[in-house]
Formats: C-alpha cells, structure tokens, sequence
C-alpha cells in the first residue's frame, strides 16, 4: 500500500513537469505580432525556490494597499506543484518602432528618451513600457493555458509573482515585464474557489494550529 502511494506520488510530480514542459513549447511556438523572439518562458519546480518567490510577495503586499491581495496569491502559489514565468524582453529597452501610439507617445523615438521610473518597493514594474511589446506576452500566457486547459491541468495567472521574480532578480536582465503560470495536478485545484481570507485560513494554516496550539494542550492533558 504505502508503496502504492510513494509510487503515485513519483508519476504525479512526473506529470506536473511533462506538462510544464508542454506549456512551456506552446507558450513559446505561439505566433507573435511581428515574429520576433522577445519573450523567454521559464519553469520553477523546486520547494524552496517557490517558498522564496512566495515569501518575497508577501512582502511586497504589506507595501500598498492596492497590494493586500499579494498575501492571498502567496498562499495560492505555496500549493502548486511547479510555476512558470514569461517574460517581456524587449518592451523595456527596444520599442517596436512601428508609431502605434498605444503608450501615449506620437512616435516611438519619445519612449526611448522618456525617463524610467525608480527601482522602488513600491513601483512593480519600472517602466514606461513599450505596450505593443508588452502586449505580445498576452500570445505567450493564451499557449500555456490552452496547452494546460487540453491536458487537463489545474492552472492560475498571477502578475505578482511576474513582479516579485523581476525584483529577486532571477529571470533575464533585459525584462520589463513579466507573468507567472502556477500549475497543479491535484485532486482539488489550489486556485478556485478560494476564501477571500485565504492567505489566513488554509489547510496549512490550520494545520500549523493544529500542531502548535492545540496538540499540546492535549498531550499535557492526556500524558
């Protein structure tokens, strides 16, 4: 029996990084505007690198207000199985010189003498930002979830940990902007049906009350 379940446990984490792989092809095989290499895509799967990624958003949702949600998303990540993050490599430094006008200026020359904004807790992303650049990494994420949604694998989108993996500064120097893709092959999907307050009551907060709090009162008791 308990080599039944060592055994499904294997094939399970087996199962979660074949279909971040998969994800991780179609994200970047998704056609872009303009066929460019500008996006890179990558895979997190290890525990202690994703507790690091949680813990840095939880510090960035006690900066604003607007934030507070961060704490909630962190809770939602420290369940999933493996994440995924993609990249903008070019809306930063390299406009698309095409004179859309969808960042505000008339011609692409204004954005790249436009002064950047601080590297500051409180500024995510330190634009301004080429959206039209920008806007191609909407290509990528739309192939992941699509390969995820075929294959049946549980998944959340979440610009906070694009946010937090560009200030901890481990994706590609060139990016400006940045989304992450959390997975998960589970019975229950750790990204639905969330409580409002869940990054206060989860199944891992209960259960560290359950061992902290309340055993040993009982074992005091019943010893």
């Amino acid at each position: 029996m308990e080599r039944s379940i060592r055994q499904f446990e294997k094939d399970r984490k087996k199962a979660v990084m074949t279909a971040a792989q998969m994800m991780l092809a179609s994200g970047t095989t998704t056609p872009r505007v303009g066929g460019v290499c500008e996006c890179s895509i990558h895979i997190i799967d290890d525990e202690c690198d994703i507790e690091d990624i949680c813990q840095t958003i939880e510090k960035m949702g006690e900066i604003k207000k607007q934030w507070q949600f961060f704490k909630r998303d962190a809770a939602m990540l420290r369940d999933a199985d493996a994440l995924l993050i993609a990249t903008s490599l070019r809306s930063l430094n390299d406009p698309s010189d095409i004179n859309c006008n969808m960042c505000g200026k008339l011609v692409c020359e204004y954005l790249k003498k436009e002064e950047k904004l601080p590297e500051r807790d409180d500024i995510a992303f330190t634009g301004p930002l080429c959206t039209f650049r920008a806007a191609n990494l909407a290509y990528a994420i739309g192939g992941m979830i699509n390969q995820a949604r075929t294959l049946g694998i549980d998944h959340g989108v979440y610009w906070s940990l694009g946010a937090a993996a560009i200030r901890m500064g481990i994706l590609p120097k060139d990016t400006g902007f940045a989304l992450g893709v959390a997975i998960s092959v589970t019975e229950k999907s750790p990204f639905r049906d969330i409580p409002e307050k869940y990054a206060e009551i989860n199944q891992r907060t209960m259960t560290d009350r359950m061992i902290t709090r309340l055993w040993p009162q009982f074992r005091s008791i019943y010893s």
